[in-house]
């Protein structure tokens, strides 16, 4: 069964395997993937998933409310798992880079504003660094802590 598809964000290879994971989760050939299929595909997979939660994963994506996952709604699935480790990752660099200025990696600690200045005029950076400073240590404290380096980052 051919169902037309917008691309929600993923390259045609990404849609193929999606498809080609659709089709061996439906083991009925019938479209959608219900508890049971489910319930099955994971339990090969050695996951043992109690009906409740298989009930929470498929109403997180059910948009129809069909008690059953469409390839559609399992693209937005896998979407939104590609955009949690997209953003994941992201913080990852994000305290890598706060440890890499003086912070610690359980987000504790703080940059000194003034090795911040002293790091991106080494590096020649055309950043406008004051402003970001100013706009960022709200207390004019001297110091970046995780939460505010990780608004200026965003900035």
């Amino acid at each position: 069964m051919t169902v037309p598809v917008t691309n929600y964000g993923l390259s045609n290879d990404e849609i193929d395997s999606c498809r080609e994971a659709f089709m061996k989760f439906d083991k009925d050939n019938s479209g959608t993937i219900d508890l049971a299929e489910l319930k099955e595909t994971l339990s090969a997979m050695g996951q043992k998933p109690t009906d409740e939660e298989l009930f929470l994963m498929i109403s997180q994506v059910d948009d129809d409310g069909s008690g059953e996952i469409e390839f559609s709604e399992f693209l937005k699935l896998i979407l939104s798992q590609k955009l949690q480790r997209a953003e994941l990752a992201s913080e990852v660099d994000l305290v890598d880079a706060f440890m890499a200025l003086g912070g610690n990696s359980d987000k504790s600690g703080c940059i000194k504003t003034d090795k911040l200045r002293r790091i991106i005029e080494d590096f020649g950076l055309l950043i406008d660094i004051e402003g970001l400073i100013v706009a960022t240590d709200l207390d004019n404290s001297g110091f970046i802590d995780f939460h505010e380096f990780k608004h200026m980052m965003a900035v």
